[in-house]
């Protein structure tokens, strides 16, 4: 019989049901201990990747990753034109690493109803906007017809500020306008075709969507004039990558300005999730760490006298370790297992079925968003088994402190 299938064999005698005395509840105990540590961690992280990708999604399905817009210390959103077209344009669409442009604008405005007014952004969009978030946000109605040649007089506007102004689907709003160098506002009536909802207050408490050809009849801007070029990217992960890389091609009059710089406390909102799941996944590992320590102490006092027997035979302490380490090994094995069952089958629900809902004023989404990759789950899996190893080598010292001859005394 070889080293390795001696070491085998003895392992899985030591394993079998009913040998055990103390140590089967103990063993018994890990397990369930193991695989309640690993559906905690899947959750934590499933929970918090949901997070992440969810609102960042929503920020940026509102606005875009990259925005190029007029360079001046302007802090109104009365700006300076940007031309549409140009060489310029056709090198951004060219560029790989963007997916998609849209031109924009923005204009303050006053919202009148007949016994409210609220102060309001109008966000003008033209036919070639990405309305897929839009879209889906929408809550009651139809999104904007928008036309080549005509003026849209429909607008969306958000849950928050129906609710407040009392407006439904298919009423009449008026917004005003004030005009630089005009004593009189300018006003326009418009029609609701839709209600949307983010749950991002910094967008649903003040933005109402509508056609840009009014902005740049208001601004008396051309036809190819637009307030901000909007970028969709390929990898937000290159944000700010393409971000410094498109702002040594821009014009000198433009300036690039990034998702995460335009919302800072959104995003470090979000990375400091990234440091509770790693306060939660340290915890998670040390108290499972314990546990198997625990029970390998508890395997080895308890075989003693095998110890002792299998030295007295010629058995190395090497080849002793590899014995109860063998041991420990199934029992996380058939932890993980579990624990990667039941987690999984969780986060399967809550994708699928959305049970445990929030509270979208204090988290931006009204239920718990959860998401996992192939790649993290191997990664989460393949550190529990290098932590639990590492781990369990420190107590399986102890064996080479046990003299044979005490051993078979021992009771």
């Amino acid at each position: 019989m070889s080293s390795n299938s001696f070491v085998f064999f003895i392992a899985k005698r030591i394993s079998a049901r009913g040998s055990d005395n103390l140590s089967g509840p103990v063993v018994r105990i890990s397990v369930v201990s193991v695989a309640l540590g690993v559906v905690f961690m899947l959750l934590s992280i499933a929970i918090v990747i949901g997070f992440q990708k969810s609102i960042s999604d929503k920020v940026t399905g509102f606005t875009s990753h990259l925005q190029i817009v007029p360079f001046d210390n302007n802090e109104s959103l009365e700006s300076e034109p940007i031309a549409t077209d140009g060489q310029f344009i056709d090198d951004l669409k060219n560029n790989p690493e963007v997916t998609h442009l849209q031109f924009t604008a923005r204009k303050a405005g006053v919202l009148k109803t007949d016994d409210q007014i609220q102060g309001v952004i109008f966000k003008g969009v033209d036919k070639g906007y990405d309305s897929v978030f839009l879209k889906e946000s929408l809550v009651e109605g139809r999104y904007l017809h928008l036309g080549e040649e005509t003026t849209s007089n429909e607008v969306l506007v958000s849950a928050l500020l129906a609710s407040k102004l009392h407006i439904k689907t298919g009423d009449d709003i008026r917004l005003w306008f004030v005009q630089e160098g005009q004593s009189q506002p300018r006003g326009r009536k418009l029609n609701v075709s839709g209600i949307y909802s983010t749950s991002l207050e910094e967008f649903d408490n003040n933005f109402i969507i509508g056609d840009l050809k009014h902005i740049r009849k208001l601004n008396e801007w051309k036809e190819n004039e637009a307030g901000a070029i909007e970028i969709m990217l390929k990898n937000e992960e290159k944000i700010r990558e393409t971000a410094f890389v498109l702002n040594r091609k821009v014009p000198y009059d433009m300036t690039v300005v990034t998702v995460l710089d335009a919302y800072p406390q959104i995003y470090n909102w979000l990375d400091l999730l990234d440091m509770n799941v790693v306060v939660i996944l340290t915890l998670l590992i040390l108290v499972a760490s314990i546990t198997l320590i625990s029970t390998l102490l508890i395997i080895i006092i308890e075989r003693t006298n095998m110890v002792g027997l299998l030295k007295s035979l010629g058995a190395t302490n090497r080849t002793i370790q590899k014995i109860f380490l063998i041991k420990t090994g199934k029992i996380v094995f058939q932890g993980m297992i579990w624990g990667n069952a039941v987690g999984i089958l969780l986060i399967a629900i809550q994708h699928y079925f959305k049970i445990i809902k929030l509270s979208p004023e204090s988290y931006y989404i009204d239920y718990v968003p959860v998401e996992i990759s192939v790649v993290g789950f191997l990664l989460l899996n393949t550190g529990i088994l290098l932590v639990t190893f590492l781990v369990l080598v420190i107590p399986a010292y102890t064996i080479t402190h046990i003299n044979p001859a005490k051993a078979l005394r021992y009771n």
